[in-house]
């Protein structure tokens, strides 16, 4: 079916272009039915998208891209787009990840230009569409169950107890309530250094919004800057997120009578929603998409919830089923 439908995007990008097409250069999957790859139109290089429906739609990919242009925001350029078929074809940024980019010397320059640009994308809280679907109290519980289901039950095989539940409940609780109650902004959503492009000058695109929602404040913020994929000393963090903090303040995008404190429970706890919902996903990917690549980040991202729950004296009982319960099935499992 791939193959099949490789050679009917290829001639789509062919009708488009009007350039023969050699085959297509496999680029990259995500973490998702879509499929990006190389091609040209005898000038330049493009690249194109097979995004399958029904799982896929083109639509949110193609109003986020507008409203971020239009906001400022470095995105690719929409060159032409099948939606019925699912086809699209976007202008190149490149293929150098800001990832490849970072090192403990030059993480902090990058990240400080990375956050320059996250108050645009906060901005837009909107397409032609209407507004973007709010990062609501729903779709949280839905993304924190992820854990739940496909890492602790289906990929660990673990039976939870009674007492257990209750604690993942209050868990739950806590991170959805500490993610309600921050001013509520454009989110991007998967905004990490994968998804982040290093273009010829240095500057700096964004790419894999389609998923944007209206949400919390610290969300895109700690997807950078405690990231699934690398792992920073916790100083480097820290001074990156007040810094933040700090420049949202000089743009009223926060009040200034948010402390610091205030601040970093947020952003402390919204990670803890984002790597418990990682950590699920990335066993969804390997049990029903056989994605094996991705159980390699599950240890990062559960490391991260081991800390921050020992910074709060709130979860120590959640800290403690962790190192007891989780940690112990996991590496049964490596």
């Amino acid at each position: 079916m791939n193959e099949q439908r490789e050679l009917q995007l290829q001639a789509w990008c062919e009708a488009i272009t009007g350039y023969r097409q050699q085959r297509l250069q496999s680029v990259s999957g995500d973490a998702s039915f879509r499929r990006y790859f190389r091609t040209s139109d005898g000038h330049r290089s493009l690249i194109a998208v097979d995004a399958p429906p029904p799982q896929e739609s083109l639509q949110p990919f193609m109003a986020v891209a507008e409203a971020y242009a239009e906001a400022g925001v470095k995105v690719p350029k929409i060159i032409a787009a099948d939606e019925k078929n699912g086809f699209m074809l976007l202008t190149d940024l490149g293929s150098t990840l800001l990832l490849s980019e970072l090192t403990e010397n030059t993480m902090l320059n990058w990240y400080q230009q990375a956050l320059t640009d996250l108050p645009k994308l906060m901005q837009v809280t909107a397409t032609s569409q209407g507004s973007l679907p709010a990062y609501d109290e729903a779709l949280l519980r839905r993304e924190l169950h992820l854990f739940h289901e496909w890492l602790v039950a289906k990929y660990l095989k673990l039976d939870i107890s009674e007492a257990e539940q209750a604690l993942w409940n209050q868990v739950c609780d806590t991170l959805v309530q500490n993610a309600l109650e921050q001013p509520q902004v454009g989110v991007h959503r998967d905004f990490h250094a994968r998804n982040i492009m290093v273009l010829a000058d240095s500057q700096l695109a964004y790419i894999d919004f389609q998923d944007a929602v209206v949400g919390p404040i610290t969300y895109d913020a700690v997807s950078l800057l405690k990231d699934c994929y690398v792992r920073w000393p916790e100083a480097q963090v820290e001074e990156l997120a007040i810094g933040f903090l700090n420049v949202l303040k000089q743009q009223n995008l926060v009040s200034t009578q948010i402390t610091t404190e205030q601040w970093m429970r947020w952003f402390d706890l919204m990670g803890m929603q984002r790597h418990t919902k990682a950590a699920g996903i990335f066993s969804r990917l390997y049990l029903r998409d056989g994605k094996a690549g991705y159980l390699q980040d599950i240890p990062r991202t559960l490391g991260y919830l081991y800390d921050v729950a020992g910074r709060y004296p709130e979860f120590e009982d959640y800290r403690v089923w962790l190192v007891e319960r989780i940690q112990p099935a996991l590496q049964g499992r490596m």
